[in-house]
């Protein structure tokens, strides 16, 4: 009599690698989601500049207002960018709970749609940093410097996808989880958007300089003076820090919705 044949695991990298290309084949049908990301930073970007650049050159910012404002439009670019609402449609049409029933790694399903992310946003980085050299900024740190640039910007929009999916997989709610870009507003204007820290004042200075964003910024920026290290740590540290909160929050809403099956 022959031995039962059972599922095996394909192991946790190759799972990681089934749910990223699945993702990543689904964008074609979701570009709906994706012309926004690179509408709205280039609308902000070109009236940012086109309102206030000779305003900027009565404050203490030492670059180009363009070289200035280019960060801001990566951070728009990338921030809230994620597989969440594919995630959503997964769970109400009962794929995610047919996965749960296979051998598949739990931490693979989310950290595959993570990477899928980072593949999206450090794609979006590229007519954004585009869009920049158009305008005539240039990068002093030269083409490692603009790797550097949009590898920050990516890096910053998959430390952000754990809000999202925290929402998608706690609530299972595609509403909610559109809702979740307004969780970045606090960031992105509570920061040195339009001016550098040292000239904003009272209660707005204070909240910039306990924003993550503030330091992201500060980092972009930096490479369009030079290799300023401490910059760019501060900036790195920043995503870091932002990432651990919404990470642990989407892994923990993974668990609960693991245990709830």
């Amino acid at each position: 009599m022959s031995a039962p044949i059972s599922a095996r695991p394909a192991g946790f990298f190759r799972d990681v690698q089934s749910v990223a290309i699945r993702a990543l084949k689904q964008l074609p049908r979701d570009l709906e989601f994706v012309i926004p990301a690179l509408a709205v930073p280039t609308f902000f970007l070109i009236v940012n500049i086109g309102a206030l650049q000779d305003v900027a050159n009565f404050t203490s910012i030492e670059i180009d207002y363009k070289a200035f404002q280019l960060p801001v439009g990566i951070v728009f670019a990338v921030t809230g960018i994620s597989r969440a609402s594919a995630l959503v449609l997964d769970i109400q049409d009962g794929y995610f709970d047919r996965l749960l029933l296979t051998p598949v790694s739990r931490r693979a399903l989310l950290i595959g749609l993570m990477v899928s992310d980072f593949t999206l946003v450090l794609g979006l980085t590229i007519p954004v940093t585009a869009l920049g050299f158009a305008m005539g900024v240039r990068f002093p740190t030269g083409p490692l410097g603009v790797l550097m640039f949009m590898f920050m910007g990516a890096a910053w929009g998959v430390a952000f996808t754990g809000f999202p999916y925290a929402i998608a997989l706690r609530t299972g709610n595609p509403s909610a989880v559109n809702a979740s870009f307004i969780l970045f507003f606090p960031f992105a204007f509570m920061t040195t958007t339009f001016l550098p820290l040292e000239s904003m004042t009272g209660w707005l200075g204070e909240v910039a300089r306990y924003n993550p964003v503030t330091y992201l910024l500060a980092g972009l920026r930096s490479l369009f003076v030079g290799w300023e290290a401490g910059e760019l740590v501060k900036g790195m540290a920043a995503i870091l820090g932002v990432a651990i909160v919404s990470q642990a929050l989407a892994f923990s809403a993974l668990r609960g919705r693991v245990r709830q099956k």
